[in-house]
């Protein structure tokens, strides 16, 4: 169930090739631990950039190799991070952010939210979230320590993402019909539990920067419950625009907290 479910979630949540039908759908909207096993794998891609030179050093016939220059390894890791998992979360965030920048009633927001044409607060909301996330990126350490703490950031920021996705999958409510709502209305608050028991590891693992993982794991249901909270205030419910918005909302802020954190400790 596990294994399908998890097929399910990486055909669902990334662009990588392994198929997925109806059955591993079913499985994946019934069981929302598959969002942070999903996190972590997305992670990893995400974090290549920044172990991908120490890995080839390892080859025999490869000389030691550097790290890439940072701002080089920021540029891949977002072009990573985006040709992983696609742009339907970040077209979520578009959406919500055309529905915030509206003045009106929650029947008007949820009108701009259905509009398939992107207005300037969607634009506005992508571009910032991408800017900012990069200049978090900016300040992952790349050298002194290794690749470890670069890669157990990124990953953190991954698995606090889809955390934060499952966490409102399991409290929140559908305000209509749509994909959003065969995922919101197939769980119970119960499996709260378990999806934030599996961001555990990220604190198990010996090694530097766990100040920085405890930080981004933190910051997951304080922005999951604060973009919930809007949501079904403003708009009735939980959308699958609202899950994309707290996917890359929860990975910027837990970024940044995780950057804070190993700076500071």
């Amino acid at each position: 169930m596990v294994l399908t479910a998890l097929r399910g979630g990486v055909a669902f949540l990334t662009r990588l090739p392994v198929g997925g039908g109806e059955a591993e759908w079913d499985a994946f909207r019934r069981t929302p631990i598959a969002f942070p096993l999903v996190g972590y794998l997305v992670g990893v891609f995400a974090a290549a950039p920044f172990f991908l030179p120490a890995l080839l050093s390892a080859l025999p016939f490869v000389p030691r190799l550097p790290p890439l220059p940072l701002n080089v390894a920021v540029a891949g890791y977002l072009f990573a991070l985006y040709a992983t998992t696609g742009i339907t979360h970040a077209d979520g965030l578009a959406d919500v952010g055309d529905a915030f920048s509206v003045h009106g009633d929650s029947e008007r927001r949820l009108a701009v939210l259905k509009d398939s044409e992107t207005g300037v607060g969607g634009t506005l909301a992508v571009v910032l979230v991408v800017v900012a996330l990069a200049l978090g990126a900016l300040g992952l350490p790349t050298s002194g320590w290794g690749v470890f703490p670069a890669l157990r950031l990124v990953v953190a920021a991954e698995v606090a993402a889809k955390t934060a996705m499952a966490l409102l999958v399991c409290i929140g409510r559908s305000p209509h019909e749509g994909l959003g709502a065969q995922l919101v209305d197939s769980v119970d608050g119960w499996w709260v539990v378990p999806v934030l028991t599996l961001s555990l590891p990220l604190l198990l693992v010996p090694g530097p920067a766990t100040a920085g993982a405890l930080a981004a794991l933190l910051v997951t249901p304080v922005v999951a419950l604060g973009v919930g909270w809007w949501a079904t205030r403003t708009l009735g419910g939980v959308s699958g625009d609202v899950l994309g918005t707290a996917n890359e909302l929860t990975r910027l802020v837990a970024l940044h907290a995780g950057v804070v954190a190993w700076t500071y400790f």
